[in-house]
C-alpha cells in the first residue's frame, strides 16, 4: 500500500472575514418529503404495500378510483424520499435542486419522473413543492443467471431546479438590536483578531468578542444600514495566527496530513518487523524389501523466524515537519506501522500535536 504524506504548511496570512466566519441567522434549512417516482422500466418496487397505497392516494386526488380488490403490479413505480436545502433569504418562487432516493426495493430510478411532492421543514410546515424528471448518474444490469453489475448509485437521482419555494423563513439577521458574527472554527486568537480588525475599520468599539466563536456587533436598526455593515465587514482582510498543530491519519488509505506547526521533542524511533515462517512437508516411509511393515506418511515441520534489520532515527530538539517526513520515509513504514509510530510518540509526550486517527 502506498503511503501518501500531505503537507499542510499554512503560514500566517490575510484571510477575508467571509471565508472564516458567518453572520448568525444566515443559515440554510433542511427540507424533507415523501413521494412516488413513476415511469421506470420494470425496476420499481413491484408489490410493496406502502408504494401501492401512495400511488392509490396520488391518483385518487386526480379523480381516479381503483376498483376494490385490484392489486396493481407497480414495477414502474417506486416510493422515494425527497430532500432539499432551503438557502437563507429564499423567497417564494425561487427554484431549488432536490435529491431523490429510493425507499423500497427499486433497483434503479433511471428514466423516472417524480410526482408532485411537498417538502416540509422540521416544524412540519410545507416550504416547497417538487416534481420533475430525474437525472441518474449510475446504472445497473442483471442477467438471467443472477449475475449483476452496478456502477454508481442508480437508486439515487437529482431533479435540478425541481422544487419551487412556497414559503420563506424569517431570519433574525434583519431584526433590530446587535448583530452576531460566528467563526467557522473555534479559535480565541482568530476571534480577537477579527474583532480588532472591525474596530480599526470603524474607529470605535463596534465589535466585542464574547467567546472563542461569537463576536457581537453594535449594529443600526435600519435594515439597509445593517446590510451595508455586513457587506463591509465580510470584505475585511484579517491576519491570523497559524492553526493548532494536528496530525490526521487515515489508516485505511494510507493518507497522513501533518500541519506545519507540528513539533517533536528529543526522541529515538526504531521500527522493525518480525517474520515467522512455518513449512509443512509430507514424506512417505516405506518398509524394506520383503518386510512385513506398512507404508506410512510422516509429517515434517520446519519453523523459521527472522527479523528485518531496524534503523533508529533520532529527532533533535524542535524537529519540524521536514524532519518528521524524512524519518518516516527512512524507516519504510507502512500506513499501519505509521499509526503505531505516531501513537507511540504521542504516548511518550514527544509529539507536540493533536493526533487524530480516522
Amino acid at each position: 500500500m502506498a503511503l501518501v504524506l500531505a503537507l499542510l504548511a499554512v503560514p500566517a496570512g490575510a484571510e477575508r472575514v467571509k471565508d472564516i466566519a458567518r453572520f448568525a441567522g444566515v443559515r440554510a434549512n433542511a427540507l424533507t418529503g415523501y413521494g412516488v417516482v413513476v415511469g421506470l422500466t420494470g425496476s420499481g418496487d413491484q408489490n410493496l404495500e406502502f408504494t401501492i397505497q401512495s400511488l392509490t392516494a396520488a391518483v385518487g386526488r386526480l379523480g381516479v378510483q381503483l376498483p376494490p380488490g385490484v392489486n396493481p403490479q407497480l414495477r414502474n413505480a417506486a416510493a422515494v424520499m425527497v430532500t432539499a436545502e432551503l438557502p437563507p433569504f429564499a423567497k417564494p418562487g425561487q427554484r431549488l435542486d432536490v435529491t431523490v432516493a429510493a425507499l423500497g426495493q427499486a433497483k434503479s430510478l433511471r428514466g423516472g419522473t417524480l410526482l408532485l411532492t411537498s417538502l416540509q421543514g422540521p416544524d412540519g410546515e410545507i416550504y416547497a413543492l417538487s416534481q420533475g424528471s430525474l437525472a441518474v448518474g449510475g446504472f445497473g444490469a442483471e442477467g438471467r443467471d443472477g449475475s449483476r453489475i452496478v456502477v454508481g448509485t442508480p437508486a439515487t437521482g437529482r431533479v435540478p431546479g425541481g422544487a419551487i419555494v412556497e414559503r420563506s423563513v424569517a431570519s433574525p439577521f434583519t431584526a433590530r438590536g446587535p448583530m452576531h458574527l460566528d467563526m467557522n472554527e473555534p479559535d480565541f486568537s482568530a476571534t480577537k483578531a477579527v474583532a480588532d480588525a472591525i474596530n480599526r475599520e470603524y474607529g470605535g468599539e463596534v465589535a466585542r468578542a464574547e467567546d472563542g466563536i461569537r463576536i457581537m456587533l453594535n449594529a443600526p436598526d435600519d435594515v439597509a444600514r445593517r446590510i451595508a455593515l455586513a457587506a463591509r465587514i465580510e470584505a475585511l482582510e484579517v491576519s491570523l495566527s497559524p492553526p493548532p498543530a494536528k496530525v490526521i491519519v487515515n489508516a485505511r488509505t494510507g493518507t497522513v496530513v501533518i500541519s506545519g506547526e507540528v513539533r517533536i521533542l528529543p526522541a529515538a524511533v526504531a521500527h522493525g518487523n518480525l517474520t515467522v515462517r512455518v513449512t509443512e512437508n509430507q514424506q512417505a516411509s516405506q518398509p524394506g524389501p520383503f518386510g512385513r511393515g506398512q507404508t506410512v506418511v510422516t509429517q515434517q515441520s520446519s519453523v523459521e523466524a527472522g527479523e528485518a534489520q531496524t534503523r533508529m532515527n533520532l529527532f533533535a530538539p524542535g524537529a519540524k515537519l521536514g524532519d518528521i517526513v524524512d524519518a518516516v520515509n527512512a524507516l519504510g513504514a507502512a500506513p499501519g506501522d505509521l499509526v503505531a509510530i505516531l501513537e507511540a510518540l504521542k504516548a511518550a509526550g514527544a509529539l507536540r500535536a493533536e493526533l487524530v486517527v480516522i
